[in-house]
């Protein structure tokens, strides 16, 4: 038989039962009937044989063939005879049509009942198995030929044929086949109605926490998940360009809400004395400085654990203390608010709490976060009646209650608790994060966006209803002839702000407390864009005095700092739909709204932001305002903003805004910080994922390139390799400054002339070497005093751990340093280095003592084309290159050679060995399976195109010395020129500066981590 025979044969006997054989065909003589039927049992008598069958015995005996033919070699043939003819064989097999004359050889000479009952049982219940199973996921309906279907045969069984219908009612009880239950608001209508919305969107907020501007984000941006929020990440449109035109030349608005704030209330020694810990005064002004401690400015500064300066930094943070102009509470409470980025929040939290050691209140302190929705609260009787609602009712006829919209925090645990006292000092620590909103104004027109769509508050001394606790307390504060005469002259101080030019013109961190009227009443018709008006304030001197004094400490208070207040103004917000109405009554349409006395009135805080204040180019550039709310006014504050013509930023806005004010970015830039070592690991594994996706084919070979690490910035080897190079190279320094100071002392001891030959070299060898050992100390130790001030002031790091430094007087002298002495523009700097000191030994070796493993934040500007990106090396050149630099002005910078992988060949051979293990060539034995565990797990760290731990020297692996990394990087659109910022090691730094020349001081290589080109880039540090 062939093989295609076999596999038909077997295709058709694979349904059959394994007691079911089919004899192969033999030689032997083809078997009785009676005999085919007993197969397998002992043969039977001939009077038994007729009594079995009676019909076939008398044919047996008249047919019996004396010669019978072997069997057919085939399986076509082997059911008929040689004699048989064409005709004879008939249509079936076995030749039964044309008589009982083509018997089958292979029927069995007798049966056995039980076997063949057990036979026959197998294939009928493989038969009836094999009918019963659906071939198909097919419906019985579905089965029919197409002239047989009805409509709706799915839903009614009747429709169906008799005999079909037992089965698709099984089918249709069945779990998969049964009806959906449909939600309660299957339609869009039902699903866009409010209450249904409310219901939804409270639902999706139980992970990511919601700003009250998400629903208009969320339409217009690309949203992102980060820090617990749901937040803005950039426009859906093109809109690179125009975001920073707003910031240069017009507004830009950006929702900061979700900035966390932290309260501290106590008695103003005890705060100033614990907080006096967690920063230090080499950094800049604390929260004692005078202007910030009164409360008229605002004050910036970062926080470090408790008298660990300078390691173990905290972040950076904002401060506002409250005015002692009318805070009530006498002149030693103080009130205090701290403002941070969410990344930060915990750790400075738990800090706080151990410092000022608070314990755990037995009952919780929670603001109230969930607040009624204004919709479904009863609408006010206001001068006119504004009509009734209809409220859902349940099947009872009773009023349900009303569904309530999350507004603030509302996703805050109620087993937690939000406020912690101290036992010791009765200072109360308060998270008011997001009860507080925060908006932000970058331009030089902020100023006036904010007085086109603000308005300050009319003044009231009735109240609009006895019921309503409706602006009860400006009621009551307006009824004070102090309260009255404070709001006046804050309101003439506001309306100030539009003879001003630029915000920049008022002293940085300014504050300014209003009280405002509703700002929805104000909408113009139409969106305009918000432009100065000189002709309309003409009185010079006051704005002259404005910008010089500042504002008054009286004019900073606010009543947005009693939570009393916040809660009564959140609570009684006039509704959008009330509102509405009201407009659609008015007798001409579009004229302006008066509510009178029913206007709710809402305290504010205008804070100054002072924009770009280190450097010498773009003073200024990018300062804007601050604007802080209560809870639930979101909405009512953002869309008014957006008819003045602002464009709105988000995350990748703000990232560039600080890129251009070239400050550092939270958390990117923070490396020493838990914050930016956590977004350091994220952002790590994110490009290492992308890496991988790509295929082998289509990466860069990062090994060639000589980049070490393309996805993170090795800062800690980075510093410890500075580290020893500073200590090999300090001691051949250090000896042979010994060397020369003992000669030196010789000299002029012995006036006479040593003369140095090989023999008394040879025969003074022991003798030197004692007199280098007994005045190696005192000449280190006269070294090292000239700078025992700065070793004093400044603790000696001695940990592991890298730091960044931030004291401004080392860091202006650093500033100092790296501008060039000579050459083009360099006359126009002597102001900035006139406390400049020289590099000598004297100097740098105690910074190197006190910082042995620092990091410095720097700018960079590129001499030529080229734009920097994410992690691009920052390279010290060599006297070639500046060589090549001073013959070609149109030199961009050397070209690093290329290197070898080293891993390729480690890589093949392990993908060899796993073919063979896969192709079973490898025998399985204990000592293989060891060796091919090893083999997998350094499989798995080897990367094509990757370095593999452990790295080597990050220093001197490439032909250029390498000094630090690019944090950020790109065209920059204010400079016209690729600009970056990133850190450099400060001991690279010293050693870098000596070397140079004096008209290129400050000059680097930048090399990205896909490229082999270096390109020259000024290095500045702006204090």
């Amino acid at each position: 038989m062939s093989n295609a025979r076999e596999k038909k044969r077997a295709k058709k006997m694979r349904n059959q039962p394994a007691s079911v054989t089919l004899a192969p065909p033999t030689s032997e003589p083809h078997p009785s009937p009676a005999q085919r039927c007993n197969v397998g049992s002992r043969p039977l008598q001939p009077q038994q044989q007729a009594d079995l069958c009676p019909e076939t015995s008398e044919q047996y005996q008249q047919q019996r063939l004396p010669h019978p033919s072997p069997g057919p070699s085939n399986r076509k043939e082997q059911y008929f005879t040689k004699g048989q003819s064409k005709g004879e064989r008939g249509r079936g097999r076995g030749g039964w049509q044309g008589g009982r004359r083509g018997i089958s050889q292979e029927m069995p000479k007798f049966i056995t009942a039980s076997t063949f009952a057990q036979a026959r049982a197998a294939e009928i219940s493989a038969m009836v198995k094999a009918v019963a199973q659906k071939s198909s996921n097919s419906l019985v309906f579905q089965t029919l030929p197409r002239h047989m279907r009805r409509r709706a045969m799915s839903h009614n069984v009747k429709r169906l044929p008799r005999r079909l219908r037992e089965t698709a009612r099984k089918e249709a009880e069945k779990a998969v086949h049964q009806k959906k239950e449909h939600s309660k608001s299957k339609c869009r209508k039902a699903r866009r109605r409010h209450i249904n919305l409310v219901l939804e969107f409270n639902r999706r907020q139980k992970k990511n926490i919601w700003l009250e501007t998400h629903i208009w984000h969320a339409k217009r941006f690309h949203m992102v998940k980060k820090w617990g929020y749901c937040l803005g990440d950039k426009p859906t449109i093109k809109s690179y360009r125009a975001c920073y035109r707003a910031m240069a030349k017009h507004c830009l608005l950006q929702d900061l809400s979700y900035y966390c704030c932290l309260e501290l209330k106590g008695k103003e020694e005890e705060l100033l004395k614990v907080l006096a810990r967690m920063c230090s005064k080499d950094t800049g002004p604390t929260f004692a400085a005078v202007p910030c401690l009164s409360g008229r400015h605002q004050g910036s500064l970062v926080l470090y654990q408790a008298d660990r300066y300078p390691e173990d930094l905290l972040g950076p943070i904002t401060f506002i203390w409250k005015p002692k102009v009318g805070c009530g509470l006498g002149s030693e409470n103080r009130q205090l608010w701290i403002w941070m980025h969410p990344t930060l929040k915990q750790d400075i939290l738990t800090e706080l709490k151990a410092v000022f050691k608070c314990s755990e209140p037995v009952v919780t302190c929670i603001p109230e976060t969930v607040t009624a929705l204004p919709h479904e609260e009863e609408p006010t009787d206001v001068t006119r009646s504004i009509g009734k609602k209809r409220k859902r009712e349940d099947k009872e006829g009773e009023k349900t209650v009303p569904v309530k919209k999350i507004i603030g925090d509302g996703t805050r645990d109620p087993l937690k608790s939000y406020c912690w006292t101290s036992q010791n000092t009765g200072i109360v620590i308060s998270d008011l994060t997001m009860e507080i909103l925060r908006y932000r104004l970058v331009g030089p027109f902020s100023h006036c966006v904010l007085t086109e769509a603000l308005s300050a508050a009319l003044v009231q001394t009735e109240m609009a209803d006895a019921e309503t606790e409706l602006n009860s307390w400006w009621v009551e504060n307006c009824r004070k002839s102090e309260g009255l005469s404070l709001h006046l002259h804050q309101k003439n101080i506001f309306e100030l702000l539009q003879g001003i030019s630029s915000p920049a013109e008022l002293p940085a961190g300014t504050i300014l407390g209003l009280t405002v009227g509703d700002p929805r009443v104000n909408l113009p018709k139409k969106r305009l864009k918000a432009m100065p008006n000189p002709e309309k304030y003409q009185d010079i001197e006051k704005v002259a005095q404005l910008t010089l004094e500042g504002v008054p400490v009286e004019c900073a208070h606010s009543f947005i700092w009693d939570q009393t207040v916040c809660k009564n103004v959140t609570e009684n917000k006039l509704p959008e739909q009330d509102l509405n109405r009201m407009r659609s009554e008015l007798l001409v349409p579009g004229s302006r709204l008066d509510l009178g006395p029913w206007e709710s009135k809402i305290p504010i805080l205008l804070v100054q932001q002072p924009g770009k204040v280190a450097g010498e180019d773009r003073p200024g550039w990018g300062s804007g305002w601050d604007i802080y709310l209560p809870k639930g006014w979101g909405m009512a504050f953002w869309i008014p903003f957006i008819y003045q013509g602002v464009r709105v930023g988000g995350l990748q806005e703000a990232l560039k805004h600080s890129e251009y004010k070239r400050i550092p970015h939270i958390p990117d830039d923070y490396p020493d910080c838990p914050a930016g070592i956590q977004f350091a690991k994220e952002l790590e594994s994110s490009l290492f994922e992308k890496f991988k996706r790509r295929p082998p084919a289509k990466r860069a070979n990062y090994v060639k390139l000589g980049t070490l690490t393309p996805f993170f910035c090795p800062w800690e080897q980075l510093t410890q390799d500075w580290e020893e190079r500073n200590k090999t190279q300090g001691e051949s320094t250090c000896m042979s400054e010994v060397k020369r100071c003992v000669t030196e002392k010789q000299a002029h001891n012995d006036p006479q002339p040593i003369v140095v030959t090989e023999s008394s070299h040879e025969t003074s060898q022991m003798e030197e070497n004692m007199e280098m050992t007994c005045s190696q100390g005192n000449v280190i130790t006269e070294i090292l005093n000239k700078g025992q001030d700065l070793g004093k002031k400044n603790k000696v790091v001695a940990s592991n751990c890298f730091i960044v430094l931030r004291s401004t007087e080392l860091l202006k002298q650093l500033s100092a340093w790296c501008q060039p002495t000579s050459g083009r523009g360099w006359r126009g700097r002597t102001a900035s280095r006139q406390g400049k000191k020289e590099m000598t030994e004297d100097v740098l070796l105690p910074i190197f003592k006190c910082y042995p493993r620092a990091l410095v934040w720097v700018t960079f500007s590129l001499l030529r084309k080229g734009t920097p990106e994410l992690h691009t090396m920052v390279c010290i050149p060599t006297k070639e290159d500046f060589l090549r630099l001073s013959e070609d002005k149109l030199f961009c910078g050397p070209e690093e050679p290329k290197h070898s992988d080293i891993f390729k060949h480690k890589i093949v051979k392990l993908k060899e060995r796993k073919k063979k293990k896969d192709g079973g060539k490898i025998l399985e034995s204990a000592a293989s399976s060891s060796l091919n565990a090893n083999a997998v797990e350094e499989q798995k760290n080897l990367i094509l195109g990757l370095w593999s731990d452990p790295l080597p020297d990050v220093t001197s692996h490439c032909s250029r010395i390498l000094l630090g990394f690019v944090t950020r990087g790109d065209f920059s659109l204010a400079d016209g020129c690729g600009e970056a910022l990133g850190f450099v090691s400060l001991t690279g730094l010293l050693h870098m500066l000596p070397s140079q020349p004096e008209d290129k001081k400050g000059f680097v290589l930048l090399r990205t981590p896909g490229s082999r080109q270096y390109r020259f880039a000024r290095l500045t540090i702006e204090v």
